[in-house]
């Protein structure tokens, strides 16, 4: 497959995206073909951005055609292969199942973008909330997404299309 200007290129220490380098943190686990849930790898593939949520109390809207929603305290991410909701967004307070708060403490999800890796039709235990998100401190290893300087992250909203990709080498 040859990329198109508009798609993202990963790699294990850069993104490639209209004509710009940007350092990028990967999981913990490197690059794998073959995604588990837990394994804190960042699949190989192809992936399209579906939406995402932004912090609205910590920032302004991102200048971007995605179409990001601001967090509620209640937001959260089934990430328990057991969940009928697994590797989809919810709303709720004592969710029985394991899942990942939106809005966190951390700006880590100030901006958090939501793949459509194994989504809308998850498969369990093939890994979920594969997200793009802002990084802890530069290339500090991810749970399995990709990770930006905040900086970065607002270039790249502001740039991505509606045909973009996001392929990870």
């Amino acid at each position: 497959m040859i990329p198109r200007r508009t798609d993202m290129v990963v790699s294990r220490w850069d993104a490639r995206f209209m004509g710009r380098r940007f350092r990028v943190s990967i999981g913990r686990g490197g690059m794998t073909d073959n995604k588990r849930e837990g394994d804190m790898a960042t699949p190989r593939g192809k992936w399209r951005i579906v939406g995402g949520y932004f912090r609205a109390d910590r920032i302004a809207p991102p200048d971007t055609l995605l179409d990001l929603h601001p967090t509620n305290p209640r937001d959260i991410w089934s990430d328990d292969p057991a969940d009928a909701a697994y590797n989809h967004p919810l709303r709720a307070t004592n969710h029985p199942f394991s899942h990942e708060k939106l809005r966190m403490t951390a700006r880590l999800y100030d901006v958090v973008l939501i793949s459509d890796w194994n989504w809308p039709d998850a498969q369990p235990g093939k890994g979920s909330a594969i997200f793009i998100h802002q990084w802890r401190k530069p290339r500090h290893p991810t749970a399995g997404c990709l990770a930006f300087a905040p900086q970065d992250l607002r270039w790249i909203l502001s740039h991505w299309t509606q045909h973009s990709r996001i392929i990870v080498r």
